[in-house]
């Protein structure tokens, strides 16, 4: 068996006086061509009808069935080995077999999350024609404009590198394809600016997952060499665990890019706070010692929570982000410095409030800044669990860890703000119930101004980085 030639020939010793014998099956369209007559259910042989056995297959394969043609031939009696030569022609046609691969629920199901997510999926396969195109049906797999039409490997090897990449973007299903014309189709997507995923079980699937941006090899029915080839393996030769893999690869970025969005702009408020007393001549609102605490307590109760948000349920069905993209974002730096400003400017109003107009000590001005710090980036934190969303649309309650810390940060807080041993370390003093409503104020201007930019970004498309489906 060769893939190429598309049959498996095998021969077989007779008796002492049955001569030798040649039993051959394979792809219907090829063994037709070597068949010359058939056997009829009374046991005489006659002519081929051609024309009607194709019909047959083709009627099996549109219910979904793989189509098997099986053949015999004779063989010389000192005959001991088996060349293309023998089976090239003169066989006598036995009969067709229908074998039935049912998709399973889990594939179908897949491969419409897929197509949600903006991900196009294509089937190239051995089978016939009619049957992939009805397989695909079933699954759910068409071209532009729902075509479901599937193109041969005969058809591709008329078709010219030049005018492939289109052909291969329209087109859905490929049958009785060559192992080269699976490189051929890759390296076609590819020249459309599609990012790849390949799947493959053969050795001669290699060139293809190698030239794939991912290689997908079948863990169970797949060859050692695939396996070696391919980047990712699939221990249960489910598509499924595709699409699984997707999301949970979709995830694992949302929330890096969360944590992110989270640090950098309390970093930036921080540094802010300083660098604008420094500029312009005033006392320090926050000492660099107090603003090491809040890095070290916040990146542990409250930066790290991030890491915990459960997947956003809208998570496949968003379009791929171009992976020329930048993690942040135009829209994402923007309110990177939105919440910096706000943080920046609520601090410093907090600070000479508490020192003119209530004629607070230093070190109870300090405290409330400090504190108003924490509380801006604790409101932020629930913000950041999504980067489009309302926070009431997720849900407050799904992410029990980031409550936790944020409830956990507010009892180290009260520690830092009341207790003597802190006040001795960081130049901090106890802060009354008046500052602390202040403190709460600014901190739910900065989250409702964050929840505004987000609803006017959902509002106003324009407003948003648009990013080039892959």
């Amino acid at each position: 068996f060769e893939s190429e030639h598309q049959f498996m020939a095998t021969l077989h010793q007779g008796g002492h006086v049955s001569p030798h014998i040649i039993y051959k099956k394979g792809a219907v369209e090829r063994m037709l061509e070597r068949c010359t007559s058939t056997l009829r259910a009374d046991g005489e042989m006659t002519e081929i009808d051609k024309t009607q056995t194709r019909q047959a297959a083709e009627l099996m394969a549109s219910r979904g069935l793989r189509v098997l043609a099986f053949a015999r031939g004779p063989a010389t009696g000192e005959q001991k080995t088996l060349d293309h030569h023998h089976v090239a022609g003169g066989l006598t046609f036995l009969g067709l077999q229908g074998m039935m691969d049912p998709p399973r629920a889990k594939a179908i199901a897949a491969v419409a999350k897929c197509q949600s997510a903006g991900i196009t999926v294509k089937m190239i396969t051995g089978d016939h024609a009619v049957t992939a195109r009805a397989i695909a049906q079933r699954i759910g797999i068409t071209g532009s404009g729902d075509d479901t039409t599937a193109m041969t490997g005969r058809e591709l090897e008329q078709v010219s590198d030049a005018d492939l990449p289109a052909l291969a973007d329209r087109t859905a299903v490929f049958a009785r394809v060559a192992p080269e014309q699976k490189l051929r189709l890759v390296r076609a997507l590819q020249a459309r600016g599609y990012i790849v995923a390949m799947t493959g079980d053969g050795v001669n699937d290699v060139p293809a997952l190698k030239q794939a941006d991912i290689g997908i090899a079948m863990g169970i029915s797949g060859t050692d060499v695939a396996k070696g080839a391919a980047a990712m393996v699939l221990t249960d030769d489910n598509f499924a665990t595709i699409e699984a893999a997707v999301e949970e690869g979709r995830g694992v970025f949302d929330n890096l890019t969360k944590f992110i969005v989270w640090t950098l702009p309390t970093s930036c408020g921080q540094a802010l706070i300083l660098l604008t007393s420094i500029i312009l001549g005033f006392a320090l609102p926050t000492l660099p010692v107090q603003l090491l605490w809040v890095h070290l307590t916040t990146a542990v109760f409250l930066g790290t929570m991030l890491v915990f948000e459960p997947k956003e349920d809208d998570l496949m069905r968003r379009k791929p982000r171009d992976p020329k993209l930048p993690i942040l974002t135009r829209a994402l730096l923007m309110r990177t410095g939105l919440v910096s400003i706000v943080m920046l400017a609520g601090a410093l109003w907090l600070f000479f409030f508490e020192l003119k107009s209530e004629g607070h000590p230093i070190e109870m001005a300090r405290t409330a800044v400090i504190n108003v710090v924490v509380i801006v980036e604790i409101g932020y934190l629930f913000n950041c669990r999504s980067l489009h969303r309302s926070v009431a649309s997720i849900g407050v309650f799904k992410n029990r860890a980031a409550i936790a810390g944020a409830l956990a940060m507010v009892a180290v807080q009260l520690f830092f703000t009341y207790a003597p041993l802190m006040h001795a370390t960081f130049h901090t003093a106890a802060i009354d119930l008046g500052a602390w409503l202040r403190i709460a104020a600014v901190s739910a201007v900065s989250f409702m101004v964050v929840e505004i930019e987000k609803w006017l970004r959902r509002s106003k498309p324009i407003l948003v980085d648009a990013a080039k489906p892959a």
